[in-house]
């Protein structure tokens, strides 16, 4: 959706050096924020980003007009059912019906042979990866590591709307999925119940608020009793009203 960072530029950076012709599509869905959201004061940053990815030497930026996705008496939607109402779609009812709605027409605009998401938005691209598996999309769904700054926080476009007293309670969701995965890796701990327990107490040490931390299944959604490959730990917390999400993967 734009107002570029170093996360989105690590899948420009490996579209470009996996393809032979590489496309951006920035576009701030009005489809997938419901109300009361962000979507009017969302960070829009048109000209900085074409300058970023000209230097890094993408051959087309494609930049739509609402009204050009979404035409008057628009009625045909894409929604991924199951995975699309579990962990964040209990709080963002709808999201997902729009993402997959935007993300299936950028595919058929653009018809590429592959696709990079990052993996901070776990259940995104597993929804994404469903959709183009399930309505038989001859698209590769390139999965690629969350980028952090050096205190840990998930590089977001929304990370800009915080203090830096936010900023500091921010990273309680990072330093409680690091001291879970010590404990996974380092201390043999595989019971998710005594994680999430042990992780949550260090979210509430900064007073923000817990939308979520669950483990589950990275197949699935489901939830999980133990820790296994094919896992994952999931979580949102709001901070000066900013809502930030989070995970660690066993993949």
């Amino acid at each position: 959706m734009g107002a570029l960072h170093r996360g989105h530029i690590s899948l420009v950076k490996k579209a470009v050096e996996d393809c032979g012709f590489a496309v951006v599509s920035i576009f701030v869905n009005p489809s997938q924020f419901g109300p009361g959201e962000d979507y009017e004061k969302y960070p829009r940053q048109i000209e900085k980003d074409i300058k970023i990815l000209r230097n890094e030497n993408i051959d087309v930026v494609f930049i739509p007009a609402p009204e050009e996705m979404y035409p008057e008496n628009f009625g045909t939607w894409v929604n991924v059912e199951k995975l699309s109402e579990k962990i964040e779609g209990k709080f963002r009812q709808c999201h997902f019906k729009g993402v997959c709605t935007i993300v299936a027409k950028i595919f058929n605009i653009i018809q590429p042979d592959m696709a990079y998401f990052g993996w901070k938005d776990a259940q995104q691209l597993i929804i994404i990866k469903k959709m183009a598996e399930e309505l038989n999309l001859s698209i590769d769904i390139v999965g690629m590591p969350t980028v952090r700054d050096k205190d840990g926080l998930a590089l977001s476009s929304r990370n800009v709307y915080l203090s830096p007293g936010g900023r500091k309670k921010a990273t309680s969701l990072y330093n409680s999925l690091h001291k879970i995965y010590e404990m996974v890796e380092y201390s043999g701990v595989r019971d998710t119940g005594i994680l999430l327990n042990s992780g949550k107490k260090i979210i509430l040490k900064e007073s923000v608020i817990i939308d979520y931390l669950e483990a589950v299944s990275l197949l699935t959604l489901e939830p999980v009793k133990e820790i296994v490959k094919g896992t994952g730990i999931l979580g949102a917390i709001r901070v000066e009203n900013i809502r930030l999400i989070d995970n660690i993967l066993w993949e």
